[in-house]
């Protein structure tokens, strides 16, 4: 078992105020967080959103290339994108993951199933099961 941690502190009120969120186990320090880079531009800021679209993309690319090790067909590159929609007063609507890999000895539809099985097997994906999430997956 393993535990990984962060924290956020949070100064004023949700339209005005300004936070932080730390990363506590790693080197990657901490970055500032308002509403301002949550519903509109980012100013060098970051968001919950943009936090989830990485942990999404890194745990993805995790995903499928374990399964394709696993298969005997070991991925060149797996580069994941994901696109994480928030619309102030519904909140996340969706996910969209984007995958491009390069896998030897992989037709386009034996790729496409692998793809779409860690999206369903990435323990990221698994914890936003709340949240639609929509796959585009292709070799290069």
């Amino acid at each position: 078992m393993t535990v990984r941690s962060a924290q956020a502190h949070w100064e004023g009120s949700l339209m005005e105020g300004q936070g932080e969120v730390e990363f506590l186990n790693s080197t990657l320090g901490s970055v500032e967080v308002d509403w301002r880079s949550r519903a509109g531009e980012t100013e060098g800021r970051t968001s919950p959103e943009e936090l989830i679209a990485a942990a999404h993309s890194a745990c993805y690319s995790m995903a499928l290339s374990h399964a394709l090790a696993q298969n005997g067909t070991v991925a060149d590159t797996v580069d994941t994108k994901a696109d994480v929609t928030f619309v102030p007063g519904e909140g996340i609507t969706g996910i969209v993951l984007t995958v491009r890999a390069a896998v030897p000895g992989l037709t386009a539809e034996q790729f496409a199933t692998f793809a779409e099985g860690a999206k369903t097997g990435c323990p990221v994906s698994q914890a936003l099961t709340g949240t639609r999430i929509t796959l585009d997956a292709a070799l290069v």
